[in-house]
């Protein structure tokens, strides 16, 4: 074997190696020297929708008539809503039609709203009954999950009003290395369709996407490349080779015993 031919078997390693790198690093056309800026145009405010459950704290100067409309916020256990009964979650849930039933002010429609525009308008309904109330409003039930080739796949309950994919994504411990940055999949229940978005995690459009943003019930799953199912395949051969050795010896100590008894 000539000297180049050696010199070409060594740089194949090393050109697959580079190759697979470029498939890991995210916002890979993100040119940023010292410093950069850009004008956030898709941010989208958290709606309340249908299935929503909503927690509502209403201060004012008749702290009694207050307690009556209010409801417990919500606590975390790590990730999930602390449910139990020494520590119940209460709040309204928003019905089919988008509406939920309130106490002094009855039924009043939600859905489409921020939490910021209902506090607002229950600050102004509430005026007959309470003098300059202050109200906060929360969704409870807010989360998301993050399924596929992460650390730490879960649904994390979300205490804030907004998260993005980027967080979500930090939360679940970020992608494994085996895992495909280009084809992570956004599923999305709303108005009563499921709607499907692939997110490409290698380019800065990202930032710009409008499903950058995620909301109440997004589900994000994350797919493996093959190199994960290689290595699963590979660790698990032994394992059959030894199950499938241990059956024959069985079956052979089986044959013996039975020609023994005979």
């Amino acid at each position: 074997m000539t000297k180049k031919t050696w010199k070409f078997f060594l740089i194949i390693p090393f050109f697959f190696a580079c190759n697979g790198y470029k498939n890991i690093p995210y916002y890979q056309d993100l040119k940023v020297s010292k410093y950069a800026e850009e004008k956030i145009n898709n941010y989208s405010v958290l709606k309340i929708q249908p299935g929503d459950i909503i927690g509502v704290n209403v201060n004012g100067v008749n702290q009694e008539a207050a307690s009556v409309f209010n409801t417990n916020i919500m606590r975390v256990n790590g990730n999930n809503l602390d449910n139990t009964t020494n520590n119940p979650v209460f709040g309204y849930k928003v019905n089919t039609l988008g509406e939920v039933q309130l106490p002094l002010i009855g039924s009043m429609k939600v859905s489409g709203l921020s939490t910021d525009e209902l506090a607002k308008r229950l600050s102004t309904d509430l005026l007959p009954y309470l003098k300059s109330p202050i109200v906060n409003v929360r969704i409870l039930n807010f989360k998301i999950s993050v399924l596929g080739d992460v650390l730490r796949p879960d649904a994390y309950t979300i205490t804030n009003d907004h998260i993005n994919i980027n967080e979500a994504l930090s939360l679940a411990g970020d992608l494994n290395i085996t895992a495909k940055r280009k084809n992570v999949l956004l599923i999305r229940e709303e108005d009563g369709k499921r709607q499907y978005f692939v997110i490409d995690l290698t380019t800065r459009e990202l930032f710009n996407s409008p499903y950058y943003y995620l909301k109440n019930n997004d589900v994000l799953y994350v797919e493996p490349d093959k190199t994960k199912f290689a290595t699963v395949e590979r660790s698990s051969k032994p394992i059959g080779l030894v199950l499938s050795g241990l059956s024959v010896i069985a079956i052979v100590i089986s044959a013996i015993l039975i020609q023994h008894k005979n």
